[in-house]
C-alpha cells in the first residue's frame, strides 16, 4: 500500500483527502490512500521524518508548518528555496526528504480562472505565513508590477517583503488584486464584519479591488468572497488553488497525468465557488 497525506494544525476541514481519493477511483490505484495527519507545531519535524520510514510517499503540508517543512528538507526546489516555504513533501526510500511549492503556481493558475495573469498588475497579500511568501513570490515572478504586504504583526509584513522584494503597508490599501493568505474566515462562526475587521478591510476598501482571492476555503463562499462580490470583484475561491496545486503534487507523486475533472468533483468544487463578472 502506498500512502500520501496533508499535515496540518488543524487539518480536519482539509479537502485533500476527498479529492486524492477521487483521482485514485478515477485511475483504478487501488493501491494508494491518502489521509489526514493531525500535527501539532511541536511534533512536525519528529512525525515528518517518521513519514517517510513509515511508508508514505509523500505529504501536503499546510498551516502552520511550510517553513519548517523546508527547513527539515535534505533538499529542495528552486522555487520552494526562493519562496522559503514548501507545501510538499517526497520520502526517498532511505529516509531522505525532498521539498516542493506548489502554492505559487496554484494561484497563478487560480488567478488565470477570472481571464488574468499577473502580468502588470499591483497586488495586496494579506498575512505573512507559507501561503503568503509563495504567493508573493509567485505574483512577482508572474509579472505584477507591485506586491505589497500586510500583516497583523507588522514586523513580520517587513521582513518578508525584504526577502521577496515586496512592499510592507501598515494598513491595507487599493490594489488590482487582494489575496487572503490569513486563517481568517475559515470558522463557521465567522461573520462578514469579524472577518473584514480582522483583515483590517472595509466594505469602500473592498470596492477598489478587481480581483479578490481567498486561499480560505469552506462549504460556501467566505465572509470575505461574500462581501466582495457584493463589492463587484471577480472572486476565486480557496478550493480552485487547493485543485492546482493538488493535481501538482499527484502527478509527482505518482508519475500519472491529474484527473482533474475528478478531483474536482471529489473536492466538491462547483460552479459558484468562482465568480468572474
Amino acid at each position: 500500500m502506498k500512502r500520501l497525506g496533508v499535515i496540518g494544525w488543524p487539518v480536519a476541514h482539509s479537502r485533500s483527502p476527498a479529492m486524492f481519493k477521487a483521482a485514485f477511483a478515477e485511475l483504478d490505484m487501488d493501491d494508494w490512500v491518502y489521509q489526514r495527519l493531525p500535527v501539532a507545531p511541536e511534533l512536525f519535524e519528529q512525525t515528518a521524518r517518521a513519514l517517510g520510514v513509515g511508508g508514505f510517499v509523500g505529504a501536503n503540508v499546510t498551516i502552520p508548518h511550510k517553513q519548517a517543512a523546508l527547513a527539515l528538507a535534505d533538499s529542495a526546489s528552486e522555487a520552494a528555496r526562493a519562496i522559503g516555504a514548501a507545501n510538499t513533501l517526497s520520502f526517498g526510500p532511505q529516509g531522505t526528504i525532498e521539498a516542493e511549492n506548489t502554492d505559487a503556481p496554484g494561484l497563478l493558475g487560480a488567478l488565470a480562472l477570472t481571464g488574468r495573469s499577473a502580468e502588470g498588475m499591483s497586488a495586496l497579500v494579506l498575512g505573512a505565513g507559507g501561503s503568503a511568501r509563495a504567493a508573493i513570490w509567485g505574483l512577482l515572478h508572474g509579472g505584477a508590477r507591485e506586491v505589497s504586504v500586510w500583516n497583523r504583526t507588522p514586523e513580520r509584513a517587513s521582513i518578508l517583503a525584504a526577502e521577496l522584494g515586496a512592499r510592507a503597508v501598515e494598513r491595507p490599501c487599493p490594489a488590482d488584486l487582494l489575496v487572503n493568505c490569513t486563517s481568517v474566515g475559515l470558522q463557521r462562526s465567522a461573520t462578514e464584519a469579524d472577518a473584514l475587521n480582522q483583515l483590517h478591510l472595509s466594505v469602500d476598501l473592498l470596492g477598489e479591488y478587481a480581483y479578490v482571492i481567498d486561499l480560505v476555503y469552506r462549504d460556501g463562499p467566505t465572509p470575505l468572497l461574500e462581501a466582495a462580490r457584493r463589492a463587484g470583484a471577480s472572486t476565486v475561491d480557496g478550493l480552485e488553488v487547493l485543485l492546482a496545486q493538488g493535481a501538482l503534487s499527484f502527478e509527482r507523486w505518482t508519475g500519472r497525468p491529474a484527473p482533474l475533472e475528478a478531483m474536482r468533483l471529489g473536492a466538491g468544487i462547483g460552479a459558484t465557488d468562482i465568480d468572474a463578472t
